[in-house]
Formats: structure tokens, C-alpha cells, sequence
């Protein structure tokens, strides 16, 4: 009797429970498999996606802070020492390039003028150089002298730190070929080349005659 009954008990433990039964697919979930080669090229498919993302833009740093920036990485370290000789082909390498970008700039300058054409206002005929000839409009206030005329030219600014108007004038001397101007006379004059020891202006027409 004791021999039969450890047998059925023996044979009841071998027998699986529905709560093994349960259990043994949860654990064949947790084996991992390895991926397929297909699921690895979609994962590196994917990376450079993620690597191509809109990065946040560059700080943008004015002139003095970038000079800031590079005294303070610079390591301090002294130049070696140089003769005579390299010094001056330093410096004379130096000029020769400043010399170059001069000449680049007067060049672009001289096609721009020519491409322009004379600026509004100026008299064909004062314009026989490259450059701008001046023009001022002021008042007579002297004309005692042949041939000459004293023009007073007044300027108002405005002062750049407390905002006041600031009045200011200056006088020159112009040629008047005709003698047309009179003092209070509104005249418009035009730089021109060296007529006498202070004249460097010529009248162009009286704009407006004094009453």
C-alpha cells in the first residue's frame, strides 16, 4: 500500500499545472533573439536621419568680442627673435600687401564713378577730373575786392551726445568773373583749382539777390 501511493504522488508532480503552462511562454519572451541583418540596416538607416536634425544656429559674436576671445586663447608665448634683415622683409612684405588692396579698392572706385556717371546738382562743367568737385551755397557778406567775394557758409548739427543744435559758420573766398554778387546776395559756389592765395572757389549763379 505505501509503495502505491509513492508512486501516484511521484506521478502527480510530473504532471504540469495550467500555472506552468502560463508561465512557460512568458518565459520563452524574455530569451532575446538577435536581430536580423535587415533590422540592422534600418537602424543604421536611421542614425544619420537623427544626425541630420536642424542644429541650433552659431552664436553670432561682434568684432571686439572675437578679438576678446582670441587674446584671451592666446598662449602667451614670445616670438622667436629676428634679425635686421627679417624685420625689414616683414615690413616691406607688409606694405606691399596694404598697397595691393589700395590699388584694388581705387580701382573698384574709379569703375564706379565712371559706371555712376556725374552726381545731381554739380555743373557738367566744374566736373573735369575723376573726382566730386564741392558745392557750397552760402551768403555774400564782403564783395569789396575785383573780381572776388567773401561767402559765408552757416552749418547746423545736431551735437551727437546732448542732441543741441550746434550753429556754426565758415567763410571762403570765391572768383567772380563778372562781378555779379553783391553783399546779401544767396550764391552757390563751386571748389575749383587754386586762383590766387586764398581763393579756391568760383561762383556758380546768385541764387537768391538780397532786397
Amino acid at each position: 500500500m505505501m509503495a502505491e501511493q509513492e508512486d501516484n504522488t511521484t506521478e502527480t508532480t510530473e504532471q504540469p499545472t495550467p500555472e506552468t503552462e502560463a508561465e512557460a511562454p512568458a518565459a520563452a519572451d524574455d530569451v532575446s533573439v538577435e536581430a536580423t541583418p535587415a533590422e540592422v540596416l534600418a537602424e543604421k538607416a536611421e542614425a544619420p536621419a537623427a544626425a541630420a536634425e536642424p542644429q541650433e544656429p552659431a552664436e553670432q559674436l561682434s568684432p571686439k568680442e572675437r578679438r576678446r576671445r582670441g587674446r584671451s586663447a592666446h598662449a602667451g608665448d614670445a616670438r622667436p627673435q629676428r634679425g635686421v634683415e627679417e624685420r625689414i622683409a616683414e615690413r616691406a612684405e607688409k606694405r606691399r600687401k596694404n598697397a595691393e588692396v589700395r590699388r584694388r579698392y581705387r580701382a573698384r572706385s574709379r569703375e564706379k564713378r565712371r559706371t555712376e556717371g556725374p552726381r545731381e546738382g554739380t555743373p557738367p562743367a566744374e566736373r573735369t577730373g575723376t573726382g566730386s568737385p564741392r558745392v557750397r551755397q552760402g551768403i555774400v557778406v564782403s564783395d569789396g575786392g575785383d573780381k572776388s567775394i567773401t561767402v559765408r557758409i552757416d552749418f547746423a548739427r545736431r551735437h551727437r551726445t546732448y542732441g543741441k543744435i550746434v550753429r556754426t559758420s565758415s567763410k571762403l573766398h570765391a572768383h567772380d568773373e563778372q562781378n555779379e554778387a553783391n553783399t546779401g546776395d544767396t550764391v552757390r559756389v563751386v571748389e575749383s583749382r587754386p586762383l590766387s592765395r586764398t581763393k579756391r572757389w568760383r561762383l556758380v549763379e546768385v541764387v537768391d539777390r538780397a532786397r
